[in-house]
């Protein structure tokens, strides 16, 4: 005897009293959000179930966008962690700030070290080096590493000279000079002010 099976009957239609239900569940269950890069979340249900969001795409591996193709509460939960900070927007990643630890936002190729508004350092702005304990006034950030300017008095580079040698090499080279004065962003340096080079892990925003 041939059988057939039985057609599947079709998933409800999601009403609005659902997707409320949905949003709800979103902002309230404990949910653990992993930001992966190029777009892509995984998130951890408080039932231990781990998904993968494309945020993008509005996509997700759980049944619930699989099977009803709505938006789910993971794609939600997303969505509000990046609105409310907590999580990077697409295209971007957490990194700490290299002197306070505290998470920045940044794009996915930024060189490190990374800082936040608060220890980021511009032309103009008062640092302490970490060596010494001298103020300086900043009169340039490079993107120059520090293994690839040379000093030419010490014949070695920036990385290579000797207090230096126990920070990163690969970090862009500040120009500062002392004694502490008043320069303005972007202003003349005073000629008889001798430009000193450090990497920039070795300074410290003063402020």
């Amino acid at each position: 005897m041939n059988t057939h099976a039985s057609p599947k009957a079709p998933l409800p239609v999601p009403t609005s009293e659902h997707l409320a239900e949905r949003s709800r569940r979103a902002r309230t269950e404990p949910m653990s959000v992993l930001p992966l890069g190029d777009g892509l979340y995984e998130v951890e249900s408080a039932s231990d179930h781990t998904y993968l969001v494309d945020l993008e795409s509005g996509r997700c591996t759980c049944p619930d966008h699989v099977f009803r193709d709505v938006r789910c509460k993971h794609i939600r939960r997303v969505a509000i962690e990046i609105t409310e900070g907590r999580t990077p927007p697409p295209g971007t990643l957490a990194i700490e700030c290299h002197d306070c630890g505290d998470p920045v936002f940044v794009d996915e190729d930024e060189p490190e070290p990374i800082y936040c508004s608060n220890h980021e350092i511009r032309p103009g702005d008062t640092v302490v080096d970490r060596e010494t304990g001298d103020r300086l006034t900043v009169v340039d950030v490079s993107d120059l590493r520090a293994d690839a300017v040379t000093i030419r008095e010490a014949d070695c580079t920036v990385a290579e000279y000797g207090t230096n040698d126990r920070y990163e090499p690969d970090v862009p080279v500040v120009g500062a000079i002392y004694p502490h004065a008043s320069v303005k962003v972007n202003g003349v340096v005073p000629r008889e002010l001798t430009v000193y080079t450090f990497p920039r892990t070795r300074l410290e925003n003063a402020d």
